[in-house]
């Protein structure tokens, strides 16, 4: 089970170069394009494993007993002008089935008019994915918008009147969830001192410095997990007294590689664990026999590819515009549950304490939006 992996890390920087002369008429590619180096490579891994395993079950499966799938990975690199390129290169190759992107600064320039592809997301979670009402694109994750509305609501509820910072990392997609949680926060007369600092640094002990010089007891951080977790430490090992909260790129061990035990209570938003879900107690144990853990976004990809490979079977096509309205037609029972792609289905985000499902912190947490199209 799950023998591919290393296969698939190999060619994960490969474009598809080889892939009409290397299949049959009988094969179908199924495409997974997340980043493989730097900050987000975790949780591009989580994807492409998550989506083999689901190719490798669904061929052992018969559900497609004339089509055999194959995955395979594509290196965005979390960046829009390569996400374009791999976006014409699918089309040209003529994928069917795709699970992309992980970042939505990748996602957002390339989602116009590829309609021959049905895509599912399980990592893109900016708004204007969805509210541009693209015909074959489904996220099958949460939004950045309810993350804040989540976020802001817990800090609200457990740390008022705390003197609160909001920063980010000074890129787009930690800038905008910043700014959200720090609006939210501000809607409901919360004192919001707002900063920034520079992601890639080594040593961030200025900053932590000066949150504890300034008195603040929580600081809330729009970034990705190494910058994340060095503050952590760093404010641990002075004894900065500081709650620290993140939002979803911290669903990853990873984060312990980085912050050590320092890390322990950190706080961050996701979507309901789905190794939990009973569906995904099968899936859950084979990848935890090959060494594969099923955190993060993994079993959310193997949902990504389950539920289109459901709709070809109901109409017995790969035709994008009969396999997108069958995704719309009815649930589709996945190792994360049943997953209906239709806008306002309502799904709740909850705050965690690291390590991943040491305690749900969120007993309060509002049912919201998945920001399913």
């Amino acid at each position: 089970m799950l023998g591919r992996r290393n296969a698939l890390a190999a060619s994960a920087t490969l474009l598809f170069c080889a892939l009409g002369s290397a299949t049959r008429a009988s094969d179908v590619n199924i495409a997974v394009a997340g980043p493989v180096i730097g900050n987000g490579a975790a949780f591009g891994g989580q994807m492409r494993d998550g989506a083999a395993a689901a190719v490798e079950d669904l061929n052992v499966s018969g559900l497609l007993p004339a089509t055999k799938l194959i995955s395979t990975a594509v290196d965005d690199v979390c960046d829009p002008n390569h996400a374009i390129a791999v976006t014409n290169q699918l089309t040209n190759e003529r994928v069917r089935l795709a699970v992309c992107h992980f970042c939505s600064s990748s996602s957002i320039p390339v989602y116009g008019d590829v309609a021959d592809i049905v895509q599912v997301l399980p990592g893109s979670t900016n708004r204007q994915l969805t509210d541009r009402g693209l015909e074959a694109v489904f996220r099958i994750c949460g939004c950045d918008d309810k993350q804040c509305f989540v976020a802001a609501e817990y800090i609200g509820s457990q740390h008022n009147n705390h003197p609160i910072a909001v920063l980010d990392d000074k890129s787009a997609a930690g800038n905008d969830i910043a700014d959200a949680v720090a609006a939210q926060l501000q809607r409901s007369d919360e004192y919001v001192n707002h900063q920034s600092y520079v992601a890639g640094e080594k040593n961030y002990a200025a900053l932590v410095s000066r949150l504890k010089t300034e008195g603040l007891r929580l600081a809330y951080f729009g970034g990705y997990l190494t910058e994340v977790g060095l503050i952590v430490r760093r404010a641990s090992e002075s004894g900065a007294g500081l709650i620290i909260m993140a939002n979803d790129p911290l669903m990853t061990s990873n984060f312990r590689v980085v912050a050590s035990t320092t890390g322990n209570g950190t706080l961050f938003i996701f979507m309901p664990e789905p190794g939990k879900n009973t569906n995904a107690a099968g899936i859950a144990t084979r990848l935890n026999a090959a060494n594969m853990s099923a955190e993060g976004y993994m079993l959310y990809a193997y949902a990504a590819v389950k539920a289109p490979a459901d709709a070809v079977k109901r109409v017995s096509s790969f035709d994008s515009a009969r396999v997108t309205d069958a995704l719309r037609s009815r649930p589709t029972d996945t190792v994360i549950g049943p997953v209906r792609f239709e806008s306002n289905e309502a799904k709740r985000l909850l705050v965690f304490s690291f390590p991943a499902g040491a305690s749900d912190m969120s007993k309060t947490s509002s049912r919201t939006d998945r920001g399913l199209t």
